[in-house]
C-alpha cells in the first residue's frame, strides 16, 4: 500500500467511522514543542503554550509573537500563528490560529476513472485567558472553533480547554494541568456523531540551578481508556533545551505514545524521537526541528518569534 493510499485512508476513516475527529488538535506546531516532544503543560515562557496550557500564558511577558510552519509528508503542509497580550487589571489573553492543508488527490468513480481532483484542510481558532488565582497559582481556558472540508463535505466544531499551572520562581519548578477538546461538533460529516480528542495532561517543567538546561516531563490522554491504570502512565513525553550560549539552544525530546503508534512490527526506528536548534538572532528566536515517524518518513518544523514589547 501506498503512503498516498495511506493518507487518503486515514482521511476518510474521519467520516466513515465513529471515532475521534478533528485529529489535527493533537499536532505539535512550532519547533520548540515538536523539539520537546509536546511535553509543554508546564511551561510558560512561550505563547504557543496556549495549545498546551492557558493557564501558563499569565507568567508571559510584553507582547509575544509566534509563526509556526510544518512540512509534512508529501505535499501536507500546516501553519500557526499565536500571539498574547496582557490587558492591566484584567487579565491576559491569547489568540491563535493553527491550518493545516492536505494538499490534492484524484478524485474516481467506481470504476477508477479519474474525474478530476478534490482537497482536504482543517482549520483552528483559539482565544484565551489566563490570570492569577492566588500565589503562584494561575488558571486558563481556551474557546475553540474547528473547521474541517473533505471535497465536498464539512464539519464545524467548537470546544474548550481549562487549565492550572502552578510555579515555585526561586527554585524554578513549574507544574501544569490541563484538559483539552472539551467538546461537540456543531454540524457533522454525515449521520454520525464523533468525539473530539480528549485529553487530559499534566507535568512538570525544571530548570537547573547550575547547568544551563531545562527539562519536561509530560503524562498526556490520562484520559484513554486501558486494562490498568498503570498503563495509562506509558503516554508519557519528555524533552530537554540545553542552552549552549545566549544565542544557540538544543533540544531533544521523546513521545512513548507516538513511538508505539508508529511501530511497524516490532521495529520502530527512530519514532518518537525529536531534535531541534534555535536561534536568539537580535531578538529573533529562529527554530528549527526534525521529528522521526519511523520508516514512514519524517517531519521538518521552522518558526520564528518575538516580543513586540
Amino acid at each position: 500500500m501506498s503512503i498516498r493510499l495511506l493518507l487518503i485512508l486515514l482521511l476518510t476513516s474521519f467520516i466513515l467511522n465513529a471515532q475521534n475527529t478533528y485529529e489535527f488538535l493533537r499536532l505539535d506546531m512550532s519547533p520548540r514543542t515538536a523539539a520537546l516532544a509536546g511535553s509543554f503543560v508546564a511551561a510558560n515562557d512561550d505563547p504557543n503554550v496556549l495549545f498546551y496550557n492557558p493557564a501558563a500564558i499569565e507568567n508571559l511577558n510584553g507582547t509575544p509573537v509566534s509563526f509556526s510552519f510544518l512540512k509534512h509528508l508529501l505535499d501536507i503542509n500546516s501553519a500557526s500563528l499565536v500571539g498574547s497580550y496582557e490587558f492591566e487589571d484584567v487579565g491576559r489573553f491569547g489568540g491563535g490560529i493553527q491550518f493545516i492543508d492536505y494538499g490534492s488527490f484524484d478524485k474516481t468513480d467506481e470504476y477508477g476513472n479519474v474525474n478530476g481532483d478534490f482537497g482536504a484542510m482543517e482549520m483552528l481558532l483559539v482565544v484565551g485567558y489566563s490570570n492569577q488565582l492566588s500565589e503562584n497559582l494561575y488558571y486558563g481556558a481556551n474557546a475553540k472553533f474547528i473547521y474541517s472540508a473533505i471535497s465536498d463535505v464539512s464539519s464545524t466544531g467548537a470546544a474548550f480547554d481549562v487549565g492550572l499551572n502552578y510555579v515555585i520562581p526561586d527554585s524554578k519548578w513549574s507544574f501544569g494541568l490541563s484538559i483539552q477538546n472539551i467538546g461537540a461538533q456543531i454540524s457533522k460529516y454525515g449521520e454520525e456523531t464523533e468525539n473530539l480528542p480528549l485529553d487530559i495532561r499534566i507535568g512538570l517543567a525544571k530548570e537547573l540551578q547550575h547547568l544551563p538546561l531545562k527539562y519536561y516531563v509530560s503524562l498526556n490522554r490520562l484520559n484513554d481508556d486501558s486494562d490498568e491504570f498503570i498503563d495509562r502512565l506509558k503516554n508519557v513525553s519528555v524533552g530537554g533545551e540545553f542552552k549552549l550560549s545566549k544565542v544557540v539552544r538544543i533540544r531533544m525530546g521523546y513521545d512513548n505514545i507516538k513511538r508505539e503508534e508508529l511501530k511497524l512490527g516490532t521495529s520502530a526506528g527512530l519514532a518518537g524521537f525529536n531534535f531541534g536548534l534555535g536561534f536568539d538572532v537580535k531578538g529573533y528566536l529562529v527554530d528549527y526541528a526534525f521529528s522521526s515517524m519511523g520508516s514512514i518518513g519524517s517531519l521538518h518544523r521552522v518558526g520564528i518569534s518575538t516580543n513586540l514589547e
